[in-house]
């Protein structure tokens, strides 16, 4: 009750700067909270290229990769990173680079988390196939 009391007597008082500051900070709160909220993600895990090129086609034959997975564990050996690829939208998600990511390369999974798309990371909070 004392914020908004006192966001009444910055326009009372026409204080213009006091309550623009108020409000920024009311803003940035709302935007925290918002960035904060898990959400489900589909998709497999492979390496961020592949994941780009839609495909292991191409990297698993330059690899010498026998399946997804393989093709997956050699490109992040080779400086890559993780990334979940969904299909049906074509979109790619770079993923942090967890242990429990590299235990799913090559599968389908679906990926609890948080999508920052200013730093264009999934957070991982959990993954279940």
């Amino acid at each position: 009750m004392r914020c908004f009391t006192y966001n009444l007597k910055c326009i009372y008082h026409g204080n213009i700067r006091c309550l623009a500051i108020n409000s920024l900070l009311l803003l940035a709160t709302s935007a925290g909270l918002a960035k904060g909220k898990d959400s489900s993600f589909t998709g497999e895990i492979m390496d961020k290229m592949c994941a780009q090129m839609n495909s292991h086609d191409d990297m698993m034959k330059s690899e010498n990769a026998t399946d997804a997975k393989d093709c997956t564990l050699k490109c992040v050996k080779d400086g890559g990173s993780y990334a979940l690829y969904d299909s049906a939208s074509k979109k790619v998600y770079p993923l942090e680079d967890t242990k429990q990511v590299r235990q799913y390369a090559g599968q389908r999974v679906q990926i609890t988390g948080t999508y920052d798309s200013d730093a264009d990371v999934l957070h991982v909070k959990s993954i279940t196939q």
